[in-house]
């Protein structure tokens, strides 16, 4: 079982690096925007195209594997039985479209429910966070340490400046903390808290490829990830995120 999540994590990894690839090809030309459930719900051809290309070759070289990805293959998936790779082709499209950078390639691997490889890749920074189930977690190779607890008045934390709108009691993080970020994708922010660049990500309303990869990097350095209630998460439906 070892050496084979060892194939799988190379396998997968070496297929991220090559959609980034692609990514970064066809942000020289035009690409399609349309819109999902509402204005701000974007998706692109080649949100589409990559979650086309993980697909492909999952089938191809994993056919007993499952894919769950934003981009319509996660509706045949209703459990985590088995082995099923939970992947968010473009994590931040919106900063993709806008801005061409803070967008991130998120891949998780669970097997029958457990995180065993997690993949973060931040396409235009080359950055990719990576971590095989008890081998610690990495950022472009570089091992990253195991997290220790940082009083509130020290944090810096991350989350939509909306949210407090829906939940006042973020005014007293706001007031508090050292600093408040918002980057808008929530694979990258997850994979900073592994990093110990931020201490805290909150979220209201996330889907399972936006936080698969992200978690199974923090828990590698020693970091909690839940919903609000502090409920472990299922990766199975959207809802509330806290990590730190």
């Amino acid at each position: 079982m070892k050496n084979n999540m060892e194939n799988i994590f190379n396998m997968a990894t070496e297929w991220t690096r090559e959609a980034g690839k692609y990514i970064r090809e066809k942000m020289k030309s035009s690409f399609a925007v349309t819109t999902k459930a509402n204005q701000d719900d974007l998706v692109t051809d080649v949100d589409k195209a990559v979650e086309a290309f993980f697909q492909k070759k999952i089938n191809s070289v994993f056919p007993e594997h499952r894919l769950m990805g934003e981009e319509g293959s996660y509706e045949s998936v209703k459990d985590l039985d088995g082995i099923v790779w939970i992947l968010d082709p473009i994590d931040g499209t919106v900063n993709f479209v806008h801005m061409e950078s803070y967008f991130a390639i998120s891949i998780g691997i669970y097997s029958e429910g457990e995180g065993l490889i997690g993949i973060v890749y931040d396409v235009m920074n080359d950055e990719l966070f990576s971590s095989l189930k008890g081998q610690g977690a990495y950022v472009n190779g570089r091992k990253l340490p195991r997290l220790e607890e940082v009083r509130l008045q020290e944090s810096i934390l991350s989350f939509n400046a909306g949210w407090i709108l829906k939940d006042r009691r973020l005014e007293t993080l706001v007031a508090e903390a050292r600093g408040i970020r918002s980057y808008g994708v929530a694979a990258l922010e997850t994979a900073y808290v592994a990093a110990g660049r931020l201490d805290a990500y909150i979220s209201f309303n996330l889907a399972p490829w936006d936080i698969a990869g992200g978690t199974v990097l923090l828990r590698e350095v020693g970091g909690i990830a839940t919903d609000f209630e502090g409920n472990e998460l299922t990766f199975l439906t959207k809802g509330t995120f806290f990590c730190s």
